[in-house]
């Protein structure tokens, strides 16, 4: 026999895919996705646990005036104010979801469709700014509008982006505006 005969000969065919230990390794990887997803699930509940001293959130007033703004957009979440990474759950103030934000003499009015709607009252409010971030979420500079407010005696900065963002210059002044003038009536 020649040489090229022999090593045509000593060829082996592929191996044969072992699909018992790769439908393991698949289970494996699932099981270990479903773990971490509940523990994830499991902290939110936790986090909510630890804030559960949070009153209700208000409710609009039946009359709240005329409305001075209006705002389309996104609710991004709450954080404990002057701490972005803090996110506040209870309640559903952890809840991402669009958002219908009217501000009147009496308050800002938070409508959420899938979400609890709530009601900030302009006594409670103390500043609202341009902002780049809130937990789990970053935007360019000033891409999100920052608005401090105190609930249950908890100082709290809710994040609101508009569908459009030009709107967010003139939230800020007008609510620092009321808020000032507020403060100012107060003092008086």
């Amino acid at each position: 026999m020649t040489p090229v005969l022999l090593l045509a000969a000593e060829k082996e065919s592929a191996e044969v895919t072992d699909w018992a230990a790769r439908a393991g390794w698949v289970v494996g990887l699932l099981l270990f996705v479903a773990l971490v997803y509940w523990l994830m699930r499991e902290g939110w509940k936790w986090r909510g646990t630890l804030q559960g001293d949070l009153p209700e959130l208000p409710t609009a007033p039946p009359r709240t005036g005329a409305a001075r703004l209006s705002m389309s957009g996104r609710y991004h979440g709450s954080t404990t104010a002057g701490q972005w990474l803090d996110r506040i759950v209870a309640h559903g103030l952890g809840t991402r979801s669009r958002a219908e934000l009217t501000l009147t003499d009496a308050g800002i009015d938070v409508v959420r469709p899938g979400a609890t709607d709530f009601f900030i009252p302009l006594a409670q409010l103390r500043e609202a700014r341009l902002d780049k971030g809130i937990a789990g979420k970053v935007l360019t500079e000033g891409g999100l509008l920052v608005v401090t407010w105190v609930h249950g005696g908890k100082p709290i900065d809710s994040g609101f982006r508009s569908d459009q963002a030009a709107e967010h210059a003139e939230w800020v002044d007008t609510l620092n505006e009321m808020i000032n003038k507020t403060e100012t009536e107060g003092a008086r």
